[in-house]
């Protein structure tokens, strides 16, 4: 092997302001949906990704959404999701329905009960982002980690996810 294709296959190793960067930016996307989790947990008796899905719905002016959709919304699997559906279901916040325009696609239809449990578990969850995110930020910092995440979720586009034979949201 010449030493030109061994450059070649070599990757290009972080330097350390990079290396800082990536270390930081992964203990944030951990450590801020575990607390997101943690306060949602102790104040509604919801998870973080309980809270989306039925978020997802509330946003929705009749609020329902193609399960495919709230799937991408909600960054997960459709299998993830309907496990997570079945759940909502037992407890009366959503139902999900056959789609009147293309039956080949699942609607989840928010219930009213489950619209009454957003609207009284926003408030805290509102006030646990701006706590741990908005409020720790300049308003030119947000604006800057909002056009990051957005670079960032571009590039990621439709890398295919572990488990998935196929690029899929994960």
């Amino acid at each position: 092997m010449t030493t030109e294709q061994r450059e070649a296959e070599e990757p290009r190793w972080l330097d350390k302001e990079e290396t800082a960067t990536w270390l930081a930016m992964i203990k944030m996307i951990t450590r801020l949906p575990a607390a997101l989790d943690a306060d949602l947990q102790h104040n509604s008796g919801l998870s973080f990704f309980e809270y989306q899905v039925l978020a997802g719905l509330s946003m929705q002016p009749d609020r329902r959404r193609r399960m495919s959709d709230l799937a991408e919304f909600s960054a997960c699997s459709l299998s993830r999701l309907s496990h997570t559906a079945r759940r909502l279901e037992s407890k009366g916040w959503l139902y999900r329905e056959p789609d009147p325009t293309d039956g080949r696609y699942t609607l989840a239809v928010l219930t009213d009960a489950g619209w009454d449990k957003v609207v009284a578990t926003a408030p805290g969850h509102v006030a646990g982002v701006r706590r741990l995110l908005i409020d720790a930020l300049t308003p030119t910092q947000y604006k800057q980690l909002r056009q990051i995440s957005e670079r960032v979720n571009d590039a990621i586009g439709n890398e295919p996810c572990a488990g998935h034979a196929k690029p899929t949201v994960c």
